[in-house]
């Protein structure tokens, strides 16, 4: 049964004109997308900065949040937004990182990685990568203690989070204590069971968005496992750092966060897996409308706090 304030979101969702992934362009839906939802004011925390991260050959945005009563030198979390790695802006997920600074008691560094198609993959994970070294060397700048560091992510952002996981582990990347998925893409097949049950475009997140969303990713037509896109997929992922992964019962990507969830539990992992019932895809960002939301959000930052003390 759906969450009654998830439902009367919808309700006010199916209201406005509903977009057409056959036809529309990728600066069309960040036209629509890309301001963010205000249904109260920002969490307050006790500071906030923008930044812009050096890196090799490019610069990034990025943004700083550091919570009310945090140690001298707070642990770091590093965070990517989701968007099907298309929209999404640091703006859209602002009130979403001060919720998670204030719950985990971490500093959060949110990343302005470039999106596709203009950057298709690799480039978006290469920039999370990239902030992420950037960010373990340079901890004195950015007032954290870069020794205790994990990654964050919801959507596309957890399957960046995924990624840069991964290949910390496999290139002798920062040691991360923890990684937070929410409802993360795992997987291009657009096969699992979730997809059937709740993909037909009334439960916010659609079948066609997700195609339209990977194939501006990968190219069109790519279905094949892809190494560090197709995380699920991935041969072993034994040695990863400790997981939090955070499920929508009404979401078609329900079925592929939990079989990563399973597959890193049966490689030795410590993970804390659930299934959000009543929710929908995208609703920790809703948490200022969904008060059904702010246990999840809660249960994220507890599994911060306890990796990174």
């Amino acid at each position: 049964m759906l969450d009654p304030h998830i439902k009367a979101l919808l309700d006010m969702f199916s209201a406005a004109p509903q977009v057409d992934y056959a036809t529309i362009t990728p600066e069309a839906l960040r036209a629509i997308n890309d301001q963010p939802m205000a249904f109260a004011p920002p969490p307050e925390v006790a500071r906030v900065q923008d930044l812009v991260l050096p890196l090799p050959g490019r610069d990034i945005p990025a943004r700083l949040y550091v919570p009310e009563n945090a140690h001298e030198t707070p642990p770091l979390v590093v965070f990517y937004h989701g968007g099907g790695w298309v929209i999404g802006t640091l703006d859209t997920h602002d009130a979403t990182c001060r919720q998670l600074a204030r719950e985990s008691g971490a500093a959060v560094l949110s990343v302005g990685y470039r999106l596709a198609p203009e950057h298709p993959f690799p480039t978006p994970l290469d920039d999370c990568y990239d902030a992420l070294v950037w960010a373990a060397a340079h901890g004195e700048t950015l007032g954290v203690d870069a020794t205790r560091l994990a990654v964050a992510g919801d959507s596309a952002g957890g399957n960046l989070a995924a990624a840069v996981a991964i290949r910390a582990r496999d290139e002798g990347g920062p040691a991360l204590r923890h990684q937070t998925l929410a409802y993360p893409v795992t997987c291009n097949s657009l096969g699992h069971g979730s997809y059937e049950e709740n993909g037909d475009g009334s439960y916010f997140l659609s079948t066609d968005a997700m195609r339209w969303f990977w194939q501006h990713y990968l190219g069109s037509g790519t279905t094949g496992h892809v190494p560090l896109a197709s995380v699920l997929g991935t041969a072993d992922l034994a040695g990863l750092p400790s997981a939090t992964v955070i499920t929508a019962e009404h979401d078609p990507l329900r079925d592929e966060g939990m079989a990563y969830a399973a597959r890193l539990g049966e490689a030795g992992v410590t993970v804390d897996s659930a299934v959000a019932p009543g929710m929908i895809h995208g609703f920790l960002s809703m948490f200022q409308a969904v008060p059904g939301a702010l246990p999840w959000m809660e249960r994220a930052g507890r599994g911060l706090r306890e990796a990174l003390a």
